[in-house]
């Protein structure tokens, strides 16, 4: 580690919690360079829904780089790009009876959340932006600017501009229902908030502690936004992609959102790409008026309709209900033996956690956890959810070993808890 100490940037992140040198992976696999295997509970922070080096779409990666196929090519027109395209229409638009016209803004989910609002303002004619208490939208200032976490928007050394916060569904508990908060705010002139050109969310909040939004409370959403001619865009970066169990995170409430902003396991193979879906009627781009070197990544292109396929097939789509209900019923358990550690269980799909009363034994248990062989991170604004994210594809053995090095872990933090030793924490 110490190349990494000594050559890289303070601002590196996820190598100070997992503290080896890793060299190989495959599917939920991981090993270091001394051969130690670990299992990934993290998938790229939601980039590997189809898991490492996926043979399926790797042979289509090799076929093309082997016939010389066009890598890089801006927004030119190339054949990748074109099956893609045509691929993404015929096997996740049209099922759905969604129609976008698909723009790619750059290789991150930055790049498509700050399209987005860029494309909403320009519409519009306003320039205000709902964002919602514990969101996380990127790390550019836009985005940023419609981030919630004070740590990182400190980080931007300027003020951020253009967005007003609301409270996120069940922001005060479930007794209280915060889109009436959203409504009479907006309803009411003279409640100090400009008329918004979009609302902005995440139907699950990732990195704001695994928050799930209620279909009604979406469906309420989108109806305060017809009401006053304001865009409603789904940032289904991290929650897209199946990760909730559907390929949009927003198709179980029955909502249809105007803009949607893609990346991270859209790429399919690990590879950078974000697309920015919009309504025709919104498209009012002028050639140019928002562009990138790097938005058109033809291997991204070749692997992300490869990967688009695995949404042909029930026996997917029913293997992903069933490792849901596989994580939720162990996660359920352990929380029942330990409620004096374990507050709850939150989340949905494949992306589910445990809030811990305590926010120190949430990073005590991915510490734990990695020391057995198992990658993890925590999320939430204290850092106080034990986030669980493995690769869609995970065999359901691969699973439970995990999920039974979480309740050895947890067993070892609750242990030493209770025999006031110190806790090894995740740095």
């Amino acid at each position: 580690m110490k190349v990494f100490e000594n050559l890289e940037s303070e601002v590196r992140s996820y190598c100070r919690s997992f503290t080896t040198v890793f060299a190989k992976a495959s599917n939920a696999m991981m090993w270091d360079v001394a051969g130690k295997s670990y299992i990934d509970f993290f998938a790229g922070a939601g980039a590997l829904n189809y898991g490492h080096n996926n043979t399926r779409i790797r042979s289509q990666l090799i076929r093309y780089l082997m016939e010389d196929g066009v890598t890089h090519s801006l927004d030119m027109a190339t054949e990748a790009k074109k099956n893609f395209l045509t691929a993404f229409k015929a096997l996740i638009l049209e099922p759905r009876q969604l129609d976008y016209k698909v723009m790619f803004p750059g290789p991150t989910g930055t790049n498509a959340v700050e399209s987005a609002l860029k494309i909403a303002r320009k519409v519009t004619g306003r320039t205000n932006i709902i964002s919602f208490t514990n969101a996380f939208h990127g790390m550019s200032a836009g985005s940023l600017a419609a981030t919630g976490n004070r740590f990182k928007r400190n980080g931007a050394g300027m003020k951020l501009n253009g967005t007003t916060f609301m409270p996120y569904d069940g922001y005060f508990g479930q007794s209280v229902d915060t889109s009436m908060i959203l409504e009479k705010m907006i309803d009411d002139p003279g409640s100090g908030i400009d008329l918004p050109a979009a609302i902005i969310l995440e139907t699950v909040q990732g990195e704001g502690g695994l928050n799930t939004a209620g279909a009604d409370w979406l469906r309420r959403v989108e109806q305060i936004c017809r009401k006053h001619g304001m865009l409603l865009i789904v940032d289904d970066v991290q929650m897209g992609c199946g990760r909730t169990g559907t390929f949009f995170s927003f198709e179980d409430a029955g909502i249809e959102p105007d803009i949607v902003c893609l990346s991270k396991s859209i790429g399919g193979y690990g590879l950078p790409l974000a697309l920015t879906l919009i309504k025709p009627a919104y498209d009012v781009w002028q050639p140019g008026e928002h562009n990138g070197t790097f938005r058109g990544n033809n291997l991204a292109f070749i692997a992300a309709a490869e990967a688009l396929h695995y949404w042909t097939s029930e026996e997917f789509r029913q293997g992903l209900a069933e490792k849901e209900n596989q994580l939720r019923k162990k996660l359920k358990k352990l929380a029942a033996g330990a409620p004096e550690t374990i507050a709850e269980v939150r989340g949905k799909g494949l992306i589910q956690g445990l809030v811990f009363h305590k926010a120190e034994w949430a990073s005590a248990l991915c510490a734990e956890a990695f020391k057995r062989g198992l990658i993890m991170e925590t999320s939430g604004p204290h850092d106080e959810v034990a986030k669980i994210m493995p690769p869609l594809t995970i065999e359901p053995q691969v699973l439970e070993r995990g999920l039974f090095i979480v309740e050895k872990a947890l067993y070892a933090v609750v242990e030493q808890e209770r025999s006031g030793g110190k806790l090894s924490l995740a740095k």
